[in-house]
């Protein structure tokens, strides 16, 4: 095999620099080749070149060395490493994945460009238009036909191939590569995988993103539970039903006409937005994984289920440039962050010509840390480019609940503001979470539990509260903890404080609890004093 996977890649780059082509060192991942060309007709010439390459090298043993090839043509990006990325790369990486063993297939930008100077031998068949796995807008496909070749492939491995109700997006997935490679890895470890996080952090795309990568592990399909327009009249066990395509039968618990119908099937399912409806998902949930071998479920939520054989992971914001920077990256460098990255999708989305310059990428910059990496924040932002210049939306970043607004007309209500959204977990709480929540506002920076013990307590929590009413709101994302250091520390991202904040000046405790902030670190710092200087510092 070794022998084998050399030659291999002696053939690649013998068929890709024939063709005038360039592989980005170290790019692809695992088994992964990318190659890059000024012309579509050299992509193609060199594609049909290394299958034909292929099939006729006496492999060791006997053995058969198969390959599948998408070509796909777009803009993209360069980085300094020699690394393309953009969404044309990924695009072609969701091209390449319908594909077969030994099959090359082109999207419809490259049959276009290529159809009138084919080599000699060659013909595009035309196979239809397919949804690929990034769950956008469907492609029409071609595959290339040439006596070289075998030409008697099964159907494409594309959505339509596979049961699911899985939705279409009308936006790209933007990044996470790290995110969905850890949660491929909790996947093929765990039955049941959550996904946790505060409102907008996109825990919905990536679940489905992650759903729609398992399609050929799962037979019997993957499918979409949507929970959050539920209203107490409707159990959670019907809409699973209805998703699933499940008749309810008469005079017997749907609980269990689920677990029969789904006994002996390999699916996943995916539970989206169980937060208000948690006691009846987890009841459910762990019924059916125990009823059902072969069921996988993922869910999304802003705390875990607490069923048995649960793998929480809370999902991280998008990755930014480091702060405190004096000299930022190059503008081209920049866009390898994924909160970058988004805002300039979703802001050339929202106006044609909007690019990311030299004059701009300061303010995206800031803008993107201002709003903690939050995807919905950052789409809302991008959003106001229609009429503001990103540094006018920095600026207008001192009210950012009164800027972030106006989210597609189609969204749930929460998803169409960040004042909503945040509002969703807001509404979730009990009185005294609502009462820590609003008072740990006035900390900047983070804090520790005994300073939220001495800031926070009285009027209605006592200090022997304190602990789990905190361990409630960790469950619920609306604080982090950090365990980095030698003692743990609590977070609460800058917008989801300013929140707190302005509930804090509602109920009128404002100034009370930011004295008692103040004389908190006040003694602190007075205690401190005398050992700065010394061997106790």
């Amino acid at each position: 095999m070794v022998k084998a996977l050399a030659r291999h890649d002696d053939l690649l780059a013998d068929a890709v620099g024939r063709h005038g082509g360039v592989r980005p060192v170290g790019q692809g991942e695992g088994n992964t080749a990318i190659a890059a060309f000024s012309r579509a007709s050299d992509a193609l010439a060199a594609a049909v070149e290394l299958q034909v390459a292929l099939r006729v090298e006496p492999w060791p043993s006997g053995a058969a060395v198969t390959v599948r090839i998408g070509l796909h043509t777009g803009e993209a990006q360069l980085r300094d490493d020699g690394n393309y990325f953009g969404q044309a790369v990924n695009r072609c990486a969701r091209l390449r994945a319908l594909a077969h063993g030994g099959q090359v297939v082109v999207s419809r930008p490259v049959h276009d460009l290529v159809a009138d100077r084919l080599p000699a031998g060659v013909e595009l068949r035309d196979l239809g238009s397919h949804r690929l796995r990034d769950l956008g807008r469907p492609e029409h496909v071609f595959q290339v036909v040439h006596p070289g070749l075998r030409d008697d492939f099964p159907p494409l491995l594309s959505l339509d191939a596979v049961a699911n109700n899985l939705p279409l997006q009308l936006t790209t997935f933007v990044g996470r590569d790290r995110e969905l490679q850890e949660l491929r890895r909790l996947m093929d470890g765990e039955r049941i995988v959550t996904l946790t996080g505060s409102g907008g952090c996109g825990k919905t795309r990536l679940a489905l993103q992650a759903a729609v990568e398992r399609l050929d592990r799962h037979p019997d399909g993957v499918w979409f539970v949507e929970l959050a327009p539920m209203g107490d009249a409707t159990s959670v066990a019907r809409v699973v039903a209805a998703a699933l395509r499940i008749a309810e039968e008469p005079d017997r618990p749907l609980t269990f006409t689920l677990a029969d119908r789904l006994h002996d099937r390999d699916l996943l399912v995916v539970f989206d937005n169980c937060e208000h409806v948690l006691t009846e998902v987890a009841s459910l949930a762990d019924t059916l994984l125990r009823s059902c071998p072969r069921l996988r479920l993922v869910a999304t939520s802003r705390q875990p289920l607490n069923v048995a054989g649960e793998a929480p992971w809370r999902v991280p914001s998008l990755d930014l440039p480091l702060a405190g920077d004096d000299e930022p990256e190059p503008v081209h460098a920049l866009e390898k962050y994924d909160a970058v990255r988004l805002f300039v999708d979703r802001a050339t989305r929202a106006r044609s010509n909007f690019r990311l310059t030299r004059r701009n990428v300061a303010a995206v910059v800031h803008l993107c840390r201002r709003v903690d990496g939050i995807p919905l924040a950052i789409e809302l932002a991008a959003a106001r480019t229609r009429t503001l210049t990103p540094h006018q939306i920095l600026r207008g970043l001192d009210d950012r609940f009164r800027l972030l607004t106006g989210g597609a007309g189609t969204l749930l209500p929460r998803q169409q503001t960040l004042r909503a959204s945040v509002d969703w977990s807001h509404d979730l709480l009990d009185e005294r979470e609502r009462t820590l929540f609003r008072r740990l506002s006035t900390f900047a920076g983070g804090f520790t539990l005994d300073a939220a013990k001495a800031v926070c307590t009285g009027e209605g929590l006592d200090e022997s509260d304190i602990l789990d009413v905190l361990s409630n709101l960790v469950d619920r994302s609306l604080v982090l903890l950090d365990d980095t250091g030698c003692e743990p520390r609590f977070v609460i991202l800058e917008t989801i404080r300013e929140y707190g904040r302005e509930r804090l000046e509602a109920v009128g405790e404002d100034v009370q609890f930011r004295d008692r902030h103040l004389d908190h670190f006040a003694t602190l710092a007075g205690e401190a004093a005398p050992s700065l200087l010394t061997g106790e510092q």
